[in-house]
C-alpha cells in the first residue's frame, strides 16, 4: 500500500507530518536551514539506486549550505528524512574509517546533523543523529513512541504497569524505586531507606514524573562523535555524544550519558535493557545489565549481571551476578563465582572470590536483607544467612556463617571459631594489625576517582562522622559487656548490690583504662544469632578506639582552622566553632555524609512542596557538603567532651598534653606500621623465596624507598605533627587553659 503523507505548520512552531494517518510532530528548528530536493538531485538519489516509498521526495529535506547527493547510494526512506550538510570527507574512528554519507541503508523518520556517516544500517527508524557520527553495521536501530529512555514515568494514558521501578535491597519490591536519567545513590538511599513516610515517598514519585512530559513524540538521540559498529539491536535509546559502542548484543529502553570529557563505551555482547549509564563507565564483555542505574566511571564486564540493581560512582564488576543491590561508590566485585543479593552494600568495599551472599529465602518469603557499611570485606569463599547487618570496615575471613550476625564493631576482624559456633570478633583489628592498609584507603579512592565533572558526594576517609559514631558505640558496649561480666554479679558481695548502673559502668570503665595488658575474652550474645560471639582483646581495641577518635578530631580541628585562616588561640578556634550547629547523629547517604536532621529538614521541605524537583535535592546535598567541614569540625568538639567527660570551658592543660599525646602516637603508628608492614615484604623468608637473588626482587617489587604512597604518608605525617603542636602549643594558647 502507498503511503499518504502531507505536512501542515501549526501555531506551537511544530511541523506535523501525516503518515497513513498517524501524527508525527517534528520541531520547527529541525526544518531550520533546510530545503527539498532539487528534481537534478532527486534524478542522482534515484541513479544511485536509492528509492523513498511512494516516491514522496518532498519529505526528504537537506541542508542549504552544503549538500552532495552523490555520496547517498544504494538506500530506501521512508516517512521523512532531513539530512544536515553533506560533503566529500572521511570521517575516521581508530582503524575504522567511512566516507561521510548514507550507504546501504533504511531510514525512516530519521534527522542526521553534518556530516554523518552511516553505512549498513539495515532499519533505522524515528532517530536524531548527532554531527560527525559514524553508523556502521547495525541490524535494528529505532525508537518507538512509548519509550522512556531508562527512566522511571509513564507516559499519557499508559498503564501503571508500563513503568520501570529497581526493586533495591529486597527481592519483594518493597523498597522499589524509580530511575531517572540525573540519579545520585544518595537519592536512592533516602527513597528505598524512609518507608515509612508514605507522604514523602508520593513525593518522590511526583519529582520523578515532573522530569517527563508525557506528551512530547519520542524520538531516540545519538550525540555528536559518536560510533556505533557491528551491533545487533538498539531500540528506545538515548546515546550521549563521544560514545563508542561495538559489538552490542542489544540496548533497549536505556539513557548512555556520555560527554566529551567523560565518554562511556558499550562492548562485545553487551545486553542493556531498561536502565540509566552514567558518564565514563565501560561495559563490555558479555555484561548484562536490567532494571538498573549505573554511575559515573564505572566497569561492568566479562560476563557479569547486574539485575535490579544501582551501581555506584567509580564501580568495578566482573566476572559475578548482583541482583536487587544498592551499591554506593567505589565497590569492587571483580572475581569469578562471587553472588549478591538483597543489599545495601555502603562502598569502598570488596567482595572476594566465591563470596555467596545470596541465602536470603530463610525457608519463607524472599525478604532478607543484608545491610554492610563502607569497606565491607567478606573473604574467600564466605558466606553469610539474611538478615545480616555489619558496621564500617569488617573484614569477614573465609567461612561459612549458617547464623545471623549484627556485626557492631567497626574496623574489626570476624572469624569463625575452630572450636565453638561462636564467631570470634577483634575489633579495631584494622588499626591494631594492618595500618598499612586502612591507611592507604583514603589515598587509594581518592586516586581512583577519575570523575571530571563530580556530582556525587563521596566520604573516602575511613574516619568520619558515620564510622566514628560507631566508634562511640562499640567503645560503649564493650564496657557495658565488661560491666557485665565482671562488676554485675550482685551475688557476689553486698557491696556490689548496692551499686547503680551508672556507678558499675564508671567502675568497667576505670578497668579498661588501668588495665591495659590484661587479656581476656568478652562474650557478645547479639553478634551472632543463637551462637554469640567472642569479643577478643577488648582493652586494647577499646584503647584503640578512643585514640582514633582523637586522630579524627584533631585531624578536623586543623583542617577547620586551615579553612578559616582566622589565626589565634586554641580557644579562638574552639569559640568559633562553637557557633556552628551540633549534629551527632549521622548517615552515609549514598556515600555522602549527611546529619539526620538535615536529611529531616530536607523531607520536610519535600512534602512542604518547597522543594519540587531533583535538581533542587541536589542543591541540597551541594550545601550540606559546602558545610561538612564545619559541622564535623562541631562534632569534633563535641566528642571530646565525651572523651573527657567535661565542657571544652573546664579542659586543662593536661587533657591537652593527653589529647596531643595520643594523636601523636596515632599519627606516627599510622606511618611507622605502615612501613613496618610494607618492609616485611622486602625481609620475609617466604616472600623473598620466589626470587633468585636481591636484585630481581627489587626490579619486581621495586625499592621500598620508592614507594609513593609511604613517600606521602610520611610528608604529611611529618607536616600534621607540625600543625598539631603549632595549633595546641602556642604560647597563648597554654595561658588560656587551666593550670
Amino acid at each position: 500500500m502507498t503511503n499518504t503523507i502531507h505536512t501542515v505548520k501549526i501555531k506551537n512552531m511544530l511541523q506535523i507530518i501525516e503518515v497513513n494517518s498517524k501524527k508525527i510532530r517534528i520541531d520547527d528548528s529541525l526544518l531550520k536551514g533546510k530545503r527539498h530536493l532539487t528534481q537534478d538531485e532527486i534524478k542522482i538519489l534515484k541513479q544511485n539506486r536509492n528509492r523513498f516509498t511512494g516516491d514522496l521526495w518532498e519529505n526528504f529535506y537537506v541542508s542549504e549550505k552544503e549538500f552532495d547527493p552523490s555520496f547517498i547510494q544504494d538506500s530506501s526512506f521512508d516517512g521523512f528524512v532531513i539530512i544536515g550538510n553533506l560533503k566529500n570527507i572521511n570521517l575516521k574512528f581508530h582503524d575504522l574509517e567511512l566516507h561521510a554519507g548514507i550507504f546501504n541503508s533504511y531510514l525512516k523518520n530519521t534527522v542526521l546533523s553534518d556530516d554523518i556517516a552511516i553505512q549498513n544500517v539495515n532499519y533505522l527508524e524515528n532517530y536524531r543523529i548527532g554531527s560527525n557520527s559514524i553508523l556502521f553495521n547495525i541490524q535494528e536501530m529505532c525508537c518507538t513512541s512509548h519509550s522512556k529512555f531508562g527512566n522511571g514515568f509513564i507516559k499519557e494514558n499508559e498503564p501503571e504497569s508500563n513503568r520501570i521501578q529497581i526493586a533495591v535491597r529486597n527481592e519483594n519490591e518493597g523498597r522499589s524505586v524509580l530511575p531517572f536519567e540525573s540519579m545520585l545513590t544518595t537519592d536512592a538511599y533516602i527513597w528505598s531507606n524512609f518507608r515509612d513516610d508514605k507522604i514523602l515517598l508520593e513525593r518522590f514519585k511526583e519529582l520523578t514524573e515532573n522530569l517527563n512530559n508525557p506528551r512530547e513524540t519520542t524520538f531516540g538521540t545519538v550525540g555528536e562523535n559518536t560510533v556505533i559498529k557491528n551491533t545487533t539491536v538498539i531500540k528506545d535509546a538515548k546515546i550521549g555524544c563521544n560514545a563508542y559502542i561495538k559489538g552490542a548484543f542489544k540496548l533497549k529502553n536505556i539513557t548512555v550519558l556520555s560527554s566529551q570529557e567523560e565518554s562511556s563505551q558499550i562492548g562485545e555482547g553487551v545486553e542493556m535493557v531498561n536502565g540509566i549509564m552514567g558518564y565514563g563507565s565501560r561495559v563490555f564483555y558479555q555484561a548484562v545489565a536490567v532494571r538498573f542505574v549505573i554511575g559515573k566511571n564505572c566497569q561492568l564486564k566479562y560476563g557479569a549481571r547486574l539485575l535490579n540493581s544501582i551501581l555506584g560512582d567509580n564501580s568495578t564488576v566482573s566476572c559475578c551476578e548482583l541482583l536487587n543491590n544498592l551499591i554506593f561508590p567505589f565497590h569492587e566485585q571483580h572475581h569469578n563465582s562471587s553472588f549478591l543479593i538483597a543489599s545495601m552494600i555502603s562502598g569502598q568495599s570488596n567482595i572476594a572470590s566465591g563470596a555467596t551472599i545470596g541465602s536470603n529465602h530463610n525457608s519463607r518469603s524472599p525478604d532478607g536483607e543484608i545491610i554492610a557499611g563502607r569497606g565491607f570485606w567478606p573473604g574467600l569463599c564466605s558466606d553469610f544467612k539474611h538478615n545480616s547487618r555489619f558496621a564500617s570496615f569488617v573484614l569477614v575471613a573465609k567461612g561459612s556463617y549458617q547464623a545471623e550476625l549484627d556485626i557492631l564493631y567497626p574496623f574489626s576482624l570476624v572469624a569463625p571459631d575452630k572450636k565453638s559456633e561462636k564467631i570470634n570478633i577483634i575489633p579495631a583489628w584494622w588499626y591494631l594489625y594492618d595500618m598499612f592498609a586502612i591507611s592507604r584507603n583514603n589515598y587509594k579512592f581518592q586516586s581512583r576517582d577519575k570523575r571530571k565533572i563530580k556530582i556525587q558526594h563521596i566520604e573516602t576517609n575511613p574516619l568520619a562522622p558515620d564510622t566514628i559514631q560507631e566508634v562511640l558505640s562499640a567503645i560503649k558496649r564493650i564496657i557495658n559487656l565488661t560491666k557485665e561480666q565482671f562488676f554485675s554479679d550482685k551475688k557476689k558481695d553486698s557491696e556490689t548490690a548496692q551499686k547503680s548502673d551508672e556507678e558499675l559502668y564508671q567502675e568497667a570503665k576505670d578497668f579498661l583504662h588501668k588495665n591495659e595488658k590484661f587479656d581476656f575474652i568478652l562474650h557478645d550474645d547479639i553478634c551472632q544469632k543463637k551462637f554469640g560471639a567472642q569479643i577478643c582483646k577488648p582493652v586494647k581495641a577499646y584503647k584503640m578506639y578512643r585514640k582514633i577518635v582523637k586522630f579524627y578530631v584533631a585531624t578536623i580541628l586543623l583542617r577547620t582552622k586551615e579553612f578559616l585562616k582566622k589565626p589565634g588561640t586554641i580557644q579562638t578556634l574552639f569559640n568559633q566553632i562553637l557557633k556552628y550547629p551540633l549534629y551527632t547523629k549521622w548517615h552515609n547517604a549514598g556515600g555522602q555524609v549527611i546529619p539526620e536532621e538535615k536529611l529531616t529538614e530536607l523531607f520536610s521541605l519535600i512534602k512542604s512542596k518547597k522543594i519540587n524537583s531533583w535538581t533542587e535535592v541536589h542543591a541540597f546535598y551541594d550545601e550540606c557538603e559546602n558545610n561538612y567541614l564545619l559541622w564535623q569540625a562541631r562534632y569534633s568538639l563535641w566528642l571530646l567532651e565525651k572523651l573527657y567527660s567535661r565542657k571544652i570551658s573546664d579542659f586543662t592543660k593536661e587533657i591537652i598534653d593527653d589529647f596531643v599525646n595520643d594523636t601523636q602516637i596515632v599519627a606516627n603508628d599510622m606511618y611507622k606500621s605502615s612501613l613496618d608492614s610494607r618492609r616485611k615484604d622486602f625481609t620475609d623468608y617466604y616472600r623473598m623465596m620466589t626470587y633468585r637473588n636481591t636484585d630481581e626482587m627489587l626490579n619486581v617489587l621495586g625499592k621500598l624507598e620508592n614507594n609513593d604512597f609511604l613517600i606521602t604518608l610520611e610528608k604529611d605525617t611529618k607536616e600534621f605533627i607540625k600543625n598539631l603542636k603549632e595549633t595546641f602549643y602556642e604560647e597563648q594558647s597554654n595561658s588560656i587553659l587551666r593550670q
